[in-house]
């Protein structure tokens, strides 16, 4: 079976669970779409390791890179390989001293770990044609900008309300409580009056 890599062009909460997110994955040759649930702390680890955030303390997703990295493995592709009603299903392909080992995992965990290794998300044709769906970019963009879109620019127009040093005071707040979103948006107002 031939592979077909996928990359995550959005994160946003589910419409039809309120407390799971939609991971959506996109085909890098084609239109289709594989959108994938996942709890809010998988959402949320997915997200940081995106952004690049720091955080004080290695979330599970890092010690879990951190100590495949030790045991001087590394992980190489993640394969979305199976569906079963609804669920998908997925393999950790690592590397370890030219030996492959291949690893069952959650797909939202092995999403979390391929963005922290920056290694290719694949699945396969069949997954795509049960799963996946086709929708124009316009409409894709138009979909995920609902979503997040009117909820962040609350957001932002919130924080333009407090002075730096405020916002520096909440940035150690929302990073302490491991509310990443929310420091992300901090952290691009600071950028945006461009200070640390």
């Amino acid at each position: 079976m031939n592979k077909i890599e996928l990359s995550i062009i959005a994160i946003s909460r589910s419409v039809t669970q309120s407390s799971n997110y939609a991971v959506v994955l996109r085909e890098d040759h084609g239109e289709r779409r594989l959108p994938v649930i996942v709890g809010g702390n998988e959402a949320q680890s997915i997200a940081i390791a995106i952004e690049r955030l720091d955080s004080s303390r290695p979330m599970t997703h890092d010690l879990f890179k951190n100590t495949l990295e030790i045991l001087n493995s590394d992980l190489r592709e993640v394969v979305i390989n199976e569906i079963r009603e609804g669920i998908f299903f997925s393999r950790l392909i690592l590397d370890r001293d030219g030996d492959i080992i291949e690893i069952d995992s959650r797909t939202s965990d092995a999403l979390a770990l391929a963005v922290r290794f920056g290694c290719p998300i694949y699945t396969y044709d069949h997954i795509m044609s049960e799963a996946g769906v086709t929708m124009e970019d316009e409409e894709t963009e138009e979909e995920m900008d609902d979503v997040g879109t009117q909820t962040a620019a609350r957001d932002k127009d919130n924080l333009a309300r407090y002075n730096v040093k405020e916002l520096n005071t909440m940035l150690d707040e929302v990073l302490s409580n491991e509310n990443y979103e929310k420091a992300a948006l901090i952290r691009d107002e600071l950028q945006r009056r461009g200070s640390n």
